[in-house]
């Protein structure tokens, strides 16, 4: 049993968390007011999987906590394509869009705010992105993994138009 425990401490460990939001939220109740919290949470393995994760509770640890293992629950595999993207996708969720183009090799994660915690724990190198409409954090990330889960890998698109998958630009 313990190694069970130890195995799956493990494959946990793969995982990196970064917190995007804490903010403190309040329920009105018959005595009064009942404060919490509220933690968004991306967790990504840095190199292809990603998810976002929102977790509710009286403390902040325990918050935050929630928001991981929710976020694991979450997780979506990004095809990458040498550090960066295929093609150039828009994400929508509410009133929040965001724009993800690839880039050339030593361009680096150009991306503020939500949008770039999750590329950054997506595992992503070199990559433009461009965040329109509402600034809300968890709207912006669940644009942003919108926007990631519509990408195809080239291989699948040339398959699909019965082509051979040619590059626009060659990275070594």
């Amino acid at each position: 049993m313990a190694r069970e425990m130890r195995r799956d401490f493990n494959r946990d460990s793969e995982y990196k968390e970064k917190v995007v939001n804490i903010s403190r939220v309040t329920k009105v109740v018959k005595g009064g007011k009942k404060m919490g919290f509220r933690a968004v949470v991306v967790v990504g393995d840095m190199k292809t999987k990603v998810g976002l994760g929102i977790g509710k509770a009286a403390e902040v640890s325990a918050a935050i906590r929630k928001g991981v293992e929710a976020g694991k629950r979450n997780i979506i595999e990004v095809p990458l394509y040498s550090g960066t993207i295929p093609h150039d996708v828009l994400g929508k969720f509410s009133a929040s869009s965001v724009l993800l183009r690839p880039a050339p090799r030593g361009t680096g994660v150009i991306a503020g705010g939500a949008v770039r915690t999750v590329l950054e724990l997506c595992g992503l190198k070199n990559i433009v992105a461009k965040s329109i409409g509402s600034a809300n954090p968890i709207n912006v990330a669940r644009a942003a993994l919108e926007a990631l889960g519509m990408l195809k890998s080239l291989e699948t698109v040339a398959s699909q138009r019965g082509k051979e998958p040619k590059v626009s630009y060659v990275q070594t």
